[in-house]
């Protein structure tokens, strides 16, 4: 689709990450080509592209701080390469002993990275189906989020578990985001019940579109994620959707839809501060 003011297309890379970095960058770099190919002006790929492991202490050995991390130049020249936006969902980077950040990078058209984000919310749980998760033992969260305006808009930057937190996604709103990400790894379990659900929130409480690259399947790891990468319109409908096979879905967006949606149900301008106080019987 031809570049103009209000209209682009997103191009949305489903993978199934392995424990093998260059056979994942491999994978990420032919699919992300596909979406440039089918005119994709913004690109992005789900959380954990390069690396998925379960075990903390093998993910540490493989991965680099950022500034020897193979994925980051070779996704920079991709980008000026393609003439693409390109949204690398995350990386493991190491940030020191024993740590890492689960870090989102943003690639400008001349390959530049304009924007890192680091994961803010830490999914540490025990599931029913006996699947345990400790991010926080891993990773150092981050504490700030990011609109980037783009030429067609500002584009809100979170990731994954981040999409249960709605002030979150209220403050990329009122920022000026017109689109907001969510790429992921949702666990099968959670995806089945929650995925369609929070993404069409996030999308119909701020009138924002939501563009959610995912990983979908079963990894080398033992893991089984959701898959159904998204895009979903400011009012709620989904307009692309993936299934659980790694790929490429495209969607064609017009910004201008966000300015319509909320003319109709303008809740940013209704938004107000209040306090909440708790009410104790004697």
């Amino acid at each position: 689709m031809a570049d103009n003011k209000t209209k682009f297309r997103v191009g949305l890379v489903q993978m199934r990450t392995g424990k093998n970095i260059e056979e994942n960058l491999e994978q990420a770099e032919s699919f992300i080509r596909d979406a440039a190919g089918r005119g994709a002006n913004y690109v992005q790929t789900p959380e954990n592209t390069l690396v998925m492991e379960v075990d903390a202490q093998h993910l540490l050995e493989k991965i680099s701080p950022e500034g020897e991390t193979a994925g980051v130049a070779h996704f920079s020249h991709l980008a000026k390469e393609l003439g693409i936006w390109l949204h690398i969902g995350s990386l493991a980077v190491k940030v020191g002993e024993g740590l890492a950040a689960n870090r989102a990078f943003l690639f400008a058209p001349d390959g530049r990275a304009v924007c890192r984000y680091d994961k803010i919310h830490m999914f540490d749980v025990d599931l029913p189906s006996g699947e345990s998760y400790r991010e926080s033992a891993t990773f150092a969260p981050g504490n700030c989020t990011y609109v980037v305006e783009l030429p067609w808009g500002g584009l809100g930057i979170a990731t994954c578990y981040d999409i249960r937190f709605p002030e979150q996604y209220k403050a990329l709103a009122r920022a000026g985001a017109k689109f907001l990400t969510a790429p992921s790894a949702f666990t099968k379990v959670t995806g089945e019940k929650h995925w369609h659900v929070l993404l069409r929130a996030r999308a119909i409480e701020n009138g924002c579109f939501v563009f959610a690259a995912a990983q979908g399947g079963w990894h080398a790891n033992g893991r089984t994620t959701f898959g159904h990468s998204m895009a979903i319109s400011p009012w709620g409908e989904i307009m692309a959707e993936a299934g659980t096979e790694p790929g490429v879905i495209v969607a064609d967006i017009d910004a201008e839809e966000v300015n319509r949606v909320r003319a109709r149900i303008p809740v940013l301008d209704h938004t107000r501060d209040f306090k909440v106080e708790t009410v104790r019987l004697p």
